[in-house]
């Protein structure tokens, strides 16, 4: 993997879109380079809700998810420099790994609604 962010639409959402200050819900797992899943929504039953493009999750995360509309699933190739970079977490993502997440957009909610 080279030090770019890689975005593949799986299946393009035709609702709302990611914007800056967002908060998303989402499902989704996430894979090392060998193929192995260290984190993963649906193994826990429970959907991820952050705000996207304030640093609250991996620039990958902030980089990759904006223009994505609500019911679309993407791939997100991200380098460890857009990841954990040096430092890993904990015992499941090592240092310096380049991560693979596949993302299915479940809502987007913004200070209008």
């Amino acid at each position: 993997m080279n030090n770019e962010l890689r975005i593949e639409d799986v299946q393009v959402g035709d609702g709302k879109e990611v914007v800056k200050g967002a908060l998303i819900t989402t499902q989704y797992r996430g894979f090392l380079e060998d193929g192995s899943c260290f984190d993963s929504s649906h193994e826990r039953g429970k959907s991820f809700q952050c705000v996207i493009g304030t640093g609250r999750v991996i620039k990958g995360w902030d980089q990759g998810l904006m223009g994505m509309r609500v019911g679309g699933i993407r791939k997100l190739w991200v380098p460890a420099a857009l990841a954990y970079g040096d430092r890993g977490m904990g015992s499941r993502v090592p240092a310096n790994a380049n991560l693979l997440f596949e993302i299915e957009l479940l809502e987007v909610l913004t200070r209008d609604d």
